[in-house]
């Protein structure tokens, strides 16, 4: 069996993973995101850090499958400061550090000669971009004076774009969205997430971060958008280098990786609708 035929194996519309192990796995994940946060912020912080230096170290033994070495080290090193950039120095900091882990990505690959030095440095950059972005904007969220109910808003619409996507597409999914790309999902789950994430919005902004119930419909809307182009990227990516998971650490999910799909393209838009929607009070 070929890794596209395994990908496809799952039916249009229907569940494709063990749903008891991801529940499970779900709820451990939700209680020690909500831990940290609450207990002290900077865990939550180190939490994400720990995550997103798991997920590359995935997604360099998936690109492996695409004949693509890609530079490890300066993104491990960048992981760490792109997030304590965020923490101490905000959006500008933020901006540095990408920039310099891009730069770093390019002189770390140039070491090893020109052969594959493209495609390398291409993954590398593409990396930055995916998984590192989401870290330094994840912490700027987190840096506000109500970060941690920012951050709970933010992953509150994930989950309610993934729930609500699932459970409406498995129940009423007959046209799929992407069928070259990811045969699961259809139309009608893309739905699913749109009402779940306009009701999660609009509750989440007025009752927990005091603000216009408005703001949280346009938030929801647009973070339903974000977490399935997410979820699509990844499709694609793990399409291209024919595997079926980034990674196998999480019973039912996959890998990290796999969990950081809508995470990752929905947290530039979550700082960015909160930041210029929501002030803080």
């Amino acid at each position: 069996m070929t890794s596209s035929e395994v990908v496809d194996a799952a039916p249009p519309g229907k569940a494709g993973r063990d749903l008891p192990a991801a529940l499970a796995v779900g709820v451990l994940l939700v209680s020690m995101a909500l831990g940290s946060l609450f207990v002290d912020k900077r865990w939550f912080m180190l939490l994400a850090a720990a995550a997103m230096l798991t997920a590359v170290w995935e997604l360099g033994g998936a690109l492996r499958h695409a004949g693509i070495a890609l530079p490890t080290p300066p993104l491990y090193l960048g992981v760490v400061a792109v997030i304590a950039a965020g923490w101490f120095a905000g959006a500008g900091g933020v901006a540095v550090a990408i920039s310099l882990s891009v730069l770093a990505v390019m002189l770390w690959r140039g070491l090893r000669g020109a052969q594959g030095y493209l495609a390398d440095t291409s993954a590398g950059a593409f990396t930055v971009g995916y998984l590192l972005m989401a870290g330094g904007f994840a912490t700027l969220l987190l840096r506000a004076e109500d970060g941690p109910f920012r951050v709970v808003a933010w992953l509150a619409l994930v989950v309610a774009s993934d729930v609500g996507g699932y459970a409406v597409g498995v129940l009423f999914g007959r046209h799929p969205m992407a069928p070259s790309v990811s045969p699961k999902k259809s139309w009608e789950g893309f739905s699913g997430s749109v009402l779940a994430c306009v009701a999660v919005g609009a509750g989440v902004v007025a009752w927990g971060l005091g603000g216009p119930w408005w703001a949280g419909v346009v938030l929801g809307l647009s973070m339903a958008v974000a977490a399935t182009l997410g979820d699509l990227a990844e499709s694609l990516l793990k399409r291209d280098i024919g595997v079926k998971d980034m990674g196998s650490l999480l019973p039912g999910h996959g890998g990290v990786m796999d969990r950081l799909d809508s995470i990752a393209l929905s947290a530039p838009i979550a700082w960015l609708a909160l930041t210029y929607l929501v002030p803080v009070a």
